[in-house]
């Protein structure tokens, strides 16, 4: 009697974590002190608060330090530029929304770049849409990335979407990937990263779909966005070898009949987007994300701790050739 249970392989989040854990451990061996991660609270929205907790739990286990500072929101400007110039704080965190105005994004601009772990300051997210991957012109200080699209790139990279075979920056060539969501925070930045990667991508938003590609055979150097007028998810989802949501209501569901045999589904809302119908569609299904996007938060700080030790290195090396210059000379 064949065995009628869906063959569709439901991958956690904590798993794909651990692997991302490894490295962050393996990083952490080579700097005698605990990074110093700060989060400022300044929000009444109970997720926020959950993900501050969250963060403090897996930073504690994982050999960094948190520091939770609850404050005002008319206070948290002043707060802010306050961690930027202590030499103790290595990272900053804020758990957004606090207005949910454009005040938000102009908080989001007064963090420094050098302990930006969110990767929200304009210089990462300039580089991130023009797909510039490093800092420096000798290619060896990488841009820091939003957490959570670049939680469903390492997401990816784990499933084995990303063709290795191919150079570095092409190895999403030949991938179809529907992404449900255009906010500025997740969506939008997430279709570009894709897309730079090679994949073409269908950002599907409440009124509207777009299309970002490199362009055929890839010429271009970064991504570029095209309208679909009168495209709907009817289009987009039979196309689609991946499907990404994060509709964050409860009533939205991806339709399941559109999807493609095999599609690989992943959830980064707080609702499940896909009912419980996709493992009889999917190959792979990811139902969230949210332990991933923690660990990439300290993959960040790593990465932010690393850059300011090299920094420090080469200016001592600098100050040192000089003083041999002047010893030589004299």
């Amino acid at each position: 009697m064949a065995d009628d249970k869906p063959n569709c392989k439901v991958v956690l989040a904590n798993n794909i974590a651990k692997s991302l854990l490894e490295e962050v451990h393996e990083g952490l061996k080579n700097i005698d002190r605990k990074p110093l991660l700060v989060g400022f609270l300044s929000s009444s929205d109970p997720a926020a608060r959950v993900y501050a907790e969250w963060t403090g739990k897996t930073c504690n286990e994982n050999g960094f330090t948190f520091e939770l500072r609850e404050t005002d929101r008319e206070l948290l400007e002043d707060a802010l530029l306050d961690a930027n110039t202590d030499p103790a704080v290595d990272g900053i965190i804020v758990y957004y929304p606090i207005f949910g105005s454009r005040q938000d994004q102009y908080l989001q601009q007064i963090v420094s770049l050098s302990k930006d772990v969110e990767g929200l300051s304009h210089r990462y997210i300039f580089n991130m849409y023009q797909n510039i991957r490093f800092l420096d012109p000798h290619n060896t200080k990488k841009s820091i990335l939003p957490c959570t699209p670049l939680a469903v790139i390492k997401i990816l990279e784990y499933l084995r979407i990303y063709n290795t075979i191919l150079p570095y920056g092409n190895r999403l060539h030949g991938r179809t990937i529907t992404v449900i969501n255009r906010s500025e925070v997740v969506g939008r930045p997430l279709a570009a990263l894709l897309a730079n990667d090679g994949a073409r991508v269908y950002s599907v938003d409440v009124n509207d779909v777009q299309e970002f590609t490199r362009g055929e055979g890839l010429r271009k150097r970064r991504h570029e966005v095209v309208e679909k007028p009168g495209w709907t998810l009817e289009n987009c989802l039979p196309l689609s070898d991946v499907v990404v949501s994060g509709v964050p209501g409860e009533q939205y569901k991806v339709p399941v009949n559109l999807l493609r045999d095999g599609a690989v589904c992943i959830n980064f809302s707080s609702e499940r987007n896909f009912k419980p119908e996709v493992k009889e569609k999917a190959s792979i299904y990811v139902p969230a994300i949210g332990k991933v996007t923690i660990v990439v938060l300290l993959r960040n700080l790593l990465r932010i701790v690393q850059n300011k030790i090299e920094e420090e290195a080469e200016g001592q090396k600098t100050v040192e050739q000089a003083s041999e210059a002047v010893q030589t000379s004299s």
